[in-house]
């Protein structure tokens, strides 16, 4: 058995891609299942992946301690959910273990936050990403077919009561569905000192009978409308991620901007994938990928074929997404197989 043996030379500075971005950061999706059924991310009846294709947390603690070992600072765990999969807190503390991670980051919709919190800070989660797309609990029951707002406020204040370095949220904004609050969320945000992030919404999988075109809605128009009450200054600050960000004068919050069609980000791009069932993705809005699970259980005892298949995947990683409005979706995987 050799899986501690170190990375060799050349694997530690080949995480490069062909147009000179350095990569160094991935997102771990540890489930394809959530306790919601947000509109814009999947379908209302959705097929979720049988167990036997999942990796194990066992196998992504493996591929975390991997990707550390090629230069990879930053880890952010996704779903679908990610807390609803069994055993998840044992994943973070073994992420957490990890020396050449700095910045250990989790995307949730904060419904099973409240008990967890604390023990994710102390397994070293230092950030939390939480979505909330409204306000209002009926419109919050629609939008997510069936949760409850006060479910998610309760975790967002576990959150903050919890101690972790940073609690953001992300807002998908959506014409004719809650572009009217825009103004009360960046608020909600205000009062708290916390940061929050619009999304514009990305074209993943066929959702039956929506159109994403008509209820697109662009940062700009985000921006304006803020822009009405609150003075936003540029920000420099850069977390790694996608998002442009802006201070909120007289506050102590930031709003900030993801716009993969207004605002394409892909020169910039730092980061890859890596589903639950083990493909690791090269770039969201695009179909190269590489099966990663498939060389996790042929070398169980073994990390270096794994090292040797991400560092060649880096040549497949493209230039850019191609999203589109108007063009019947590209990509067929919904946001849940994907990672959030």
């Amino acid at each position: 058995m050799n899986r501690s043996h170190p990375p060799e030379t050349t694997e530690r500075a080949m995480l490069i891609d062909p147009f000179g971005r350095r990569i160094d950061y991935v997102r771990l999706s540890i489930t394809d299942r959530c306790n919601l059924r947000c509109l814009y991310c999947m379908p209302e009846r959705q097929r979720f992946l049988p167990r036997a294709q999942l990796l194990t947390l066992e196998e992504i603690a493996r591929l975390g301690r991997c990707f550390s070992e090629l230069g990879v600072t930053r880890v952010r765990v996704t779903g679908g959910e990610p807390l609803v999969r069994r055993n998840a807190l044992w994943l973070f503390e073994r992420l957490g273990e990890l020396a050449g991670i700095r910045d250990l980051t989790l995307t949730t919709n904060a419904t099973r936050l409240a008990p967890l919190a604390p023990a994710l800070v102390r397994a070293g989660v230092r950030r939390v990403n939480i979505s909330l797309d409204t306000l209002r609990p009926a419109r919050f029951h629609h939008l997510t077919r069936g949760g409850r707002l006060d479910t998610t406020l309760a975790g967002i204040d576990a959150a903050l009561a919890a101690g972790f370095q940073r609690v953001s949220l992300n807002s998908v904004i959506l014409t004719g569905y809650n572009h009217d609050e825009v103004c009360d969320l960046v608020a909600f945000a205000i009062d708290r000192g916390i940061d929050i992030r619009f999304i514009e919404e990305m074209p993943l999988g066929v959702l039956a009978g929506r159109e994403r075109a008509p209820r697109h809605c662009p940062s700009e128009t985000i921006r304006n409308a803020l822009e009405r009450h609150h003075r936003l200054l540029p920000s420099t600050a850069h977390e790694g991620g996608p998002a442009r960000y802006f201070l909120i004068a007289g506050t102590a919050s930031r709003v900030g901007f993801i716009s993969p069609h207004s605002h394409d980000f892909c020169a910039e791009c730092n980061r890859v994938r890596v589903t639950t069932a083990g493909r690791l993705l090269l770039c969201l809005g695009q179909t190269h990928s590489v099966d990663l699970r498939r060389v996790l259980r042929a070398h169980p005892d073994d990390d270096q074929p794994v090292r040797r298949a991400i560092v060649a995947a880096m040549a497949l990683k493209p230039r850019g997404h191609a999203f589109s409005l108007v063009e019947p979706p590209r990509i067929l995987r919904h946001m849940n197989h994907s990672g959030g």
